[in-house]
């Protein structure tokens, strides 16, 4: 549609839209500047310990060594595939018992209890004990990061799914609608703003259960370089995997709002 088709007021709103748009991107990006600088600055002065906190400048040297060697990205791969493997199983099987515990409330309460205690327990802590049962390799690593984000995303969605209006529900039953038909024409389509924020969450979460487990057990990944790095204490590799790890969760989270906004469109 061209702009021919909009009033001079509806421009001018979509026009201030963008400016705003932009001046948030430009200020983002002057932060993550001047923080870097301000980093380098410091070390160049002496005046934080450069063996404990590193510095940009050195870091880069190190990511440009490791990139001419081909390990970081193989090291790379391994982290991303992990994760998102493990990103799509939670989100995955955490969407599928939402739906069953809202299809059947006997169910429901059944598991509630349960749901609860396992929300409060801490996944991290039992990561050594899955490992132990899923096997001590990538398999392992992606159940652990399955079973940190699986819970939550149960709780989530099934919360959302809750929270849809009633009457919608109700009139659809006095026409005749069958419950798989509610699911389909109300409960998912009301239910995707929070589907996504399960999204959001579950990237964050996959992230540390694939870090935990490659604390654990890895021989290759982010986690494996950091803990690697810290064991032979040259901590420029372990800031460098850090901002590496940083990276790819801002890359991926970006993956996540490029869907919400595909999403919400099919929604409207």
């Amino acid at each position: 549609m061209s702009n021919n088709n909009y009033s001079k007021e509806h421009i001018k709103f979509l026009q201030n839209i963008k400016k705003q748009k932009r001046v948030i991107f430009i200020t983002q990006i002057s932060i993550l500047i001047i923080f870097f600088a301000l980093w380098e600055l410091l070390a160049k002065l002496q005046l934080i310990d450069t063996f404990l906190t590193s510095y940009p400048s050195q870091m880069w040297k190190l990511f440009l060594k490791l990139s001419t060697s081909g390990s970081l990205f193989m090291h790379i791969g391994v982290s991303v595939f992990e994760t998102v493997v493990g990103f799509i199983l939670g989100t995955v099987f955490g969407t599928l018992v939402a739906v069953l515990l809202w299809w059947s409330d006997f169910i429901s309460r059944v598991l509630d209890p349960y749901m609860v205690i396992l929300n409060a327990l801490p996944k991290t802590a039992l990561a050594p004990i899955i490992i132990v049962w899923a096997g001590a390799g990538i398999s392992g690593i992606i159940v652990t990061a399955l079973m940190v984000s699986l819970v939550v995303t149960v709780l989530g969605v099934y919360g959302g799914f809750k929270e849809v209006d009633s009457d919608k529900i109700k009139m659809l039953e006095t026409f005749g609608a069958k419950k798989y038909q509610i699911l389909q024409k109300v409960i998912i389509p009301a239910s995707i703003p929070t589907i996504i924020n399960a999204l959001k969450i579950n990237v964050g979460l996959s992230w540390v259960g694939v870090i935990v487990g490659e604390f654990l057990v890895s021989r290759a990944g982010i986690g494996h370089l950091i803990v690697y790095g810290s064991q032979i204490f040259k901590l420029d590799l372990v800031m460098t995997s850090v901002i590496i790890l940083a990276v790819l969760a801002g890359l991926m989270y970006q993956g996540v709002a490029y869907i919400e906004k595909k999403l919400l469109i099919w929604r409207r």
